[in-house]
C-alpha cells in the first residue's frame, strides 16, 4: 500500500495485478489474495491485521469480506486522525475579567470604640 493511498485504490491496483498476471497463466487462491493484501498493509493497521488473523479463518475468509472490514477501519483511523488534529487546534482561551472599584466605606469608629 502506498503511503497516501487509500483501501479502495489499494484494491483496484491489486485486482489489476492480480488479472494481469492471470492473463500470463498465474493464478491465486481467495485465501492467497487475502493474506497478500493483509502483508501489504503499513505498520498503522498492524492492530487491524492480527485482528483478523485472531478472529476469522483466513482460508475460507472472501475478498468482499475483509475489503469491507479494512474500508471500515481506514474510515475509523480517519475519524481519530481528525479528532486528534481538532483537538491540536483547539486552544484554551482564559476569560479575563476586571473588578470595578467598589464604593467601599471606609470604616468609621463607632462610638463605642471611643468610650
Amino acid at each position: 500500500m502506498k503511503e497516501n493511498e487509500t483501501i479502495v485504490e489499494m484494491i483496484a491496483r491489486f485486482t489489476d495485478i492480480v488479472n494481469g498476471l492471470e492473463v500470463l497463466g498465474k493464478t491465486y487462491k481467495e485465501s492467497e489474495k487475502v493474506m497478500k493484501i493483509l502483508k501489504s498493509l503499513p505498520s498503522k493497521w498492524h492492530a487491524k491485521v492480527i485482528a483478523i488473523q485472531k478472529a476469522k479463518d483466513l482460508t475460507k475468509l472472501p475478498m468482499e469480506e475483509i475489503i469491507g472490514s479494512l474500508m471500515t477501519y481506514e474510515i475509523n483511523l480517519a475519524k481519530k486522525l481528525q479528532e486528534g488534529e481538532d483537538k491540536k487546534k483547539k486552544s484554551m482561551a482564559l476569560k479575563a475579567t476586571t473588578k470595578e472599584k467598589e464604593d467601599v466605606e471606609e470604616e468609621k469608629p463607632s462610638e463605642e470604640d471611643d468610650d
